[in-house]
Formats: structure tokens, sequence, C-alpha cells
């Protein structure tokens, strides 16, 4: 039974599940919208979430760890401080929307597309 267990898996282990949502994050920071699937765009959505919420208080130590969340990526951190935060000064939460698509033609998945309010 999964009782408790609402993570979605992927058909993945826990480092290329890891993987993949950084790998989401920093496209959705770099092009601030993008086209994913549904469980995938909803699975990510927490994560860049917390992110932003964190960045707002900024100082060294929450740069330091930003930095080590997306992996030592220093174009988007920079991005994700300069360009982003700046917008949610003053809003408590919700940074993100999700727009549901039609579902794929190939195997029937679910898109939708992630962007930055």
């Amino acid at each position: 039974m999964r009782h408790h267990n609402n993570k979605r898996k992927f058909g993945r282990d826990k480092t290329q599940k890891k993987a993949l949502l950084n790998s989401l994050v920093l496209n959705l920071i770099v092009r601030e919208k993008i086209k994913t699937t549904l469980p995938k765009a909803k699975e990510m959505r927490p994560f860049i979430e917390k992110l932003i919420t964190r960045a707002k208080t900024e100082s060294l130590a929450t740069r330091r760890l930003i930095i080590a969340k997306l992996s030592n990526r220093s174009f988007e951190v920079k991005k994700l401080f300069e360009v982003i935060v700046p917008k949610y000064v003053d809003k408590k939460g919700g940074y993100t929307r999700i727009l549901k698509l039609g579902a794929r033609k190939s195997d029937g998945t679910q898109m939708a597309i992630i962007e930055f309010v």
C-alpha cells in the first residue's frame, strides 16, 4: 500500500528523478516557460516555488544554498536573483501557472505548459 507516498516516481530511481527535476527547473528559469507532461509540471511546481521563496531573503547563505540546489549553475542562479525574484517581492506565493494542453498524439500523455505568472 502507498500510504503517505504522494511523490511521483516517473519510472526512475532517486538520483535520476532528482536530475530530471533539476533539469526542468533550470530550463524553466532560462526560458521562463516550458512545455512538459502534466505530472512533471505538477511535481516541479513546489520545487521552484520553494526556491523563489527562499531567494526573496537575499543573503550569502541563501545564495549558496540555491547554488547547491541548482547544481552549481551560476548563470541560472544570477537570473533567478536579478530577474525573476524582484517580480515577486510583495507576493506570498503562487509564482507559477500550469496550463493544461491536450493529449500528446503519440502516446496520449497529458501535456502542460508551466510558466511564471
